[in-house]
């Protein structure tokens, strides 16, 4: 991970060549982009900066919120989401999205590993309930509770 304004255009050139020879992904992290995109007279829109460091080499960035600026950069949810959160994850993001889970899933009472697999059950039931139809802005919750108890295969 990256931040390209404290390493700067440079740093992300060179960091994205050593990803490259070393089979790693870069990742780039978008804090104080309000410095360069908020000011309206003399700043640069974040969908340029997107693109920019695209073209530098990042492979996806942490893009913030997720309407309404960045619609051709594939957004990257993280800090706090854990498998509870699956069906607005599942209703706001669909199919293209990377979901980056931490310390919602690491700390998890039983441990890594089951919290890994119900975080890929719950994925998979979202994206089947919404293909067969299901509101999961409205049903949701009710999804949760039925993987919880392990009603649903």
């Amino acid at each position: 991970m990256h931040d390209y304004l404290i390493g700067g255009f440079t740093a992300n050139t060179s960091l994205s060549h050593y990803c490259q020879d070393n089979n790693l992904l870069l990742h780039i992290h978008r804090a104080m982009h309000a410095v360069i995109n908020r000011q309206k007279n003399h700043g640069i829109h974040f969908r340029v900066l997107a693109k920019v460091l695209r073209m530098s080499g990042e492979d996806h960035i942490h893009s913030g919120t997720i309407v309404g600026k960045l619609e051709d950069v594939i957004p990257l949810a993280s800090r706090g989401i854990h498998v509870w959160h699956m069906p607005a994850l599942t209703e706001i993001f669909g199919n293209d999205s990377v979901l980056q889970f931490g310390g919602g899933t690491l700390g998890h009472p039983w441990g890594n590993a089951p919290s890994v697999v119900a975080n890929r059950v719950a994925l998979e039931a979202c994206v089947q309930a919404r293909n067969e139809g299901c509101d999961l802005a409205a049903e949701g919750n009710e999804l949760s509770v039925k993987l919880a108890n392990g009603v649903l295969n």
